[in-house]
Protein backbone atom coordinates (compact mmCIF):
# COMPACT_ATOMS: atom_id res chain seq x y z
CA UNK A 1 0.00 0.00 0.00
CA UNK A 2 1.25 3.45 -0.87
CA UNK A 3 -0.80 5.13 1.87
CA UNK A 4 -0.23 4.28 5.51
CA UNK A 5 -1.58 5.35 8.88
CA UNK A 6 -0.20 8.75 9.90
CA UNK A 7 0.41 10.00 6.34
CA UNK A 8 -0.92 13.34 5.19
CA UNK A 9 -3.16 12.93 2.15
CA UNK A 10 -4.76 15.23 -0.42
CA UNK A 11 -8.42 14.65 -1.38
CA UNK A 12 -8.59 14.51 -5.20
CA UNK A 13 -12.34 14.18 -5.85
CA UNK A 14 -15.70 14.71 -4.20
CA UNK A 15 -17.15 17.45 -2.05
CA UNK A 16 -13.92 17.74 -0.02
CA UNK A 17 -11.69 18.14 -3.10
CA UNK A 18 -8.51 20.09 -2.39
CA UNK A 19 -8.47 19.51 1.38
CA UNK A 20 -5.72 17.70 3.24
CA UNK A 21 -5.83 15.57 6.37
CA UNK A 22 -4.05 12.93 8.40
CA UNK A 23 -4.88 9.23 7.85
CA UNK A 24 -6.36 7.66 10.99
CA UNK A 25 -7.12 4.15 9.70
CA UNK A 26 -6.42 2.11 6.55
CA UNK A 27 -8.70 -0.76 5.48
CA UNK A 28 -6.65 -2.76 2.98
CA UNK A 29 -9.39 -5.29 2.18
CA UNK A 30 -11.94 -2.63 1.17
CA UNK A 31 -9.27 -0.17 -0.15
CA UNK A 32 -10.58 2.62 2.07
CA UNK A 33 -8.97 5.16 4.38
CA UNK A 34 -10.37 7.27 7.21
CA UNK A 35 -9.04 10.84 7.08
CA UNK A 36 -9.18 13.21 10.05
CA UNK A 37 -11.86 15.88 9.59
CA UNK A 38 -12.90 14.69 6.10
CA UNK A 39 -16.23 13.08 5.09
CA UNK A 40 -17.92 13.74 8.44
CA UNK A 41 -21.20 11.89 8.99
CA UNK A 42 -23.80 12.28 11.74
CA UNK A 43 -24.58 9.26 13.92
CA UNK A 44 -27.40 8.91 16.44
CA UNK A 45 -26.00 7.44 19.66
CA UNK A 46 -28.07 5.83 22.38
CA UNK A 47 -27.28 6.72 25.99
CA UNK A 48 -24.56 4.48 27.43
CA UNK A 49 -22.47 4.47 30.60
CA UNK A 50 -19.68 6.32 28.75
CA UNK A 51 -22.03 8.96 27.33
CA UNK A 52 -25.15 9.06 29.51
CA UNK A 53 -26.82 11.75 27.40
CA UNK A 54 -26.36 10.07 24.03
CA UNK A 55 -27.37 12.33 21.14
CA UNK A 56 -26.02 13.03 17.68
CA UNK A 57 -22.27 12.68 17.19
CA UNK A 58 -20.04 13.37 14.17
CA UNK A 59 -17.65 10.67 12.96
CA UNK A 60 -15.33 10.33 9.97
CA UNK A 61 -16.59 8.00 7.26
CA UNK A 62 -14.14 6.09 5.04
CA UNK A 63 -13.00 7.42 1.66
CA UNK A 64 -11.93 5.15 -1.21
CA UNK A 65 -8.16 5.01 -1.63
CA UNK A 66 -8.39 6.00 -5.32
CA UNK A 67 -9.80 9.39 -4.27
CA UNK A 68 -6.77 10.38 -2.18
CA UNK A 69 -3.12 11.03 -2.99
CA UNK A 70 -0.10 11.33 -0.75
CA UNK A 71 0.63 14.98 0.10
CA UNK A 72 4.10 16.52 0.20
CA UNK A 73 4.54 19.65 2.29
CA UNK A 74 7.85 20.45 0.57
CA UNK A 75 6.21 20.42 -2.88
CA UNK A 76 2.92 21.75 -1.40
CA UNK A 77 0.82 19.36 -3.45
CA UNK A 78 -0.08 15.75 -4.16
CA UNK A 79 2.69 13.38 -5.24
CA UNK A 80 2.96 10.00 -6.90
CA UNK A 81 5.10 7.34 -5.28
CA UNK A 82 6.82 4.16 -6.31
CA UNK A 83 8.33 1.36 -4.24
CA UNK A 84 12.03 0.58 -4.21
CA UNK A 85 14.00 -2.01 -2.25
CA UNK A 86 17.03 -0.68 -0.40
CA UNK A 87 19.55 -2.54 1.69
CA UNK A 88 19.73 -1.39 5.29
CA UNK A 89 21.94 -3.15 7.86
CA UNK A 90 22.20 -6.23 5.63
CA UNK A 91 18.45 -6.54 5.16
CA UNK A 92 16.32 -5.53 2.19
CA UNK A 93 13.60 -3.04 3.02
CA UNK A 94 10.86 -1.62 0.77
CA UNK A 95 10.56 2.16 0.88
CA UNK A 96 8.34 4.69 -0.88
CA UNK A 97 10.08 7.05 -3.31
CA UNK A 98 8.65 10.32 -4.64
CA UNK A 99 8.57 10.07 -8.44
CA UNK A 100 9.15 13.78 -8.98
CA UNK A 101 12.12 14.35 -6.66
CA UNK A 102 13.44 10.82 -6.08
CA UNK A 103 13.48 11.36 -2.32
CA UNK A 104 12.33 8.78 0.22
CA UNK A 105 8.88 9.51 1.67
Amino acid sequence: MHIRKGDTVYIRTGSHKGKTGKVLFVDTKANKVVVEGINMKKRHQRPTQKSPKGGIISIEAPVHMSNVALYSSSLSGPIKTSMRAIEEAGKKKKVRICRRTGEQV
